[in-house]
């Protein structure tokens, strides 16, 4: 189902509750590990009636907790990105290929895929370095326009949803390297259709230089974006395209290769 035939909200068949559900469900991050009524219902705009029935009834359900007056998710939520997860088996295929990128170079590596306006991790080989404030895992998402995997997917897209991404994405300086004006994103994204490939540098967060490119299974279906993310004082750009760029375009090559559709 393209963005073109989704329900809007006010469609007859389009279930409001269980979209309510799901966004009390999504209110809980890591910066709100556990929250009270009060917090859940100003985070998703709901009044705390409202509130208070989606949380009591997945509380039932088993996917909340209850400690007094605060709730927190428990790990039978894990039971719905697992099925996303066992859905999608060339993620092992993948991974096996983002480790080998890891060993040789000491540089973690990660799968993701386009969710809204958001990069979702979905496979990742993490190097002993850490490169940024929150720690990268599998379920990680970072704003589309701010990353190399995301400029990569956004490039994929057709003509008419990149047009209504540029016209409402939210763009903010994260550094003084970022990219705040639209017309610049789209001739950035506009030159990764060129070239193939999309670096990022330090435009999320100082310090953090990435690159990625994207992956296709053997009927040219995209599976995502791979990249490598590095520390801008420790890998120079030379070293990056140099050096990291034919690595990750051979991943990606073996990816297609390896993959049936």
């Amino acid at each position: 189902m393209t963005a073109d035939d989704r329900l809007s909200p006010e469609d007859r068949d389009f279930v409001a509750a269980l979209a309510s559900g799901l966004e009390v469900l999504q209110a809980f991050d890591q910066q709100h590990p556990r929250m009270t009524l009060s917090e859940v219902a100003a985070r998703t705009g709901m009044d705390r009636a409202k509130a208070r029935r989606f949380l009591l009834t997945l509380h039932a359900l088993g996917y909340l907790d209850k400690q007094q007056r605060h709730f927190a998710l428990t790990p039978r939520v894990l039971q719905l990105g697992n099925a996303f997860l066992s859905a999608n088996p060339y993620r092992v295929v993948i991974q096996h290929y983002l480790e080998e990128i890891t060993r040789e170079i000491g540089e973690s590596t990660s799968l993701g895929v386009l969710d809204g306006d958001d990069v979702v991790y979905i496979a990742r080989s993490a190097a002993e370095h850490r490169l940024m404030a929150i720690r990268l895992s599998v379920g990680t998402r970072l704003p589309a326009a701010y990353t190399s995997m995301g400029r990569v997917l956004l490039a994929q897209l057709p003509e008419a949803e990149l047009a209504a991404y540029l016209e409402r994405a939210p763009l903010q300086a994260h550094t003084e390297h970022s990219i705040t004006d639209s017309n610049e994103l789209r001739r950035a994204i506009d030159q990764v259709r060129q070239q193939g490939y999309a670096i990022v540098d330090q435009e999320l967060d100082s310090g953090l230089r990435s690159l990625a490119v994207p992956a296709f299974d053997q009927r040219g279906q995209l599976l995502g974006a791979i990249n490598i993310s590095t520390n801008a004082a420790r890998v120079d750009m030379d070293t990056l395209t140099g050096r990291f760029l034919p690595l990750l375009q051979d991943k990606a090559r073996l990816i297609r290769e390896t993959l049936q559709g």
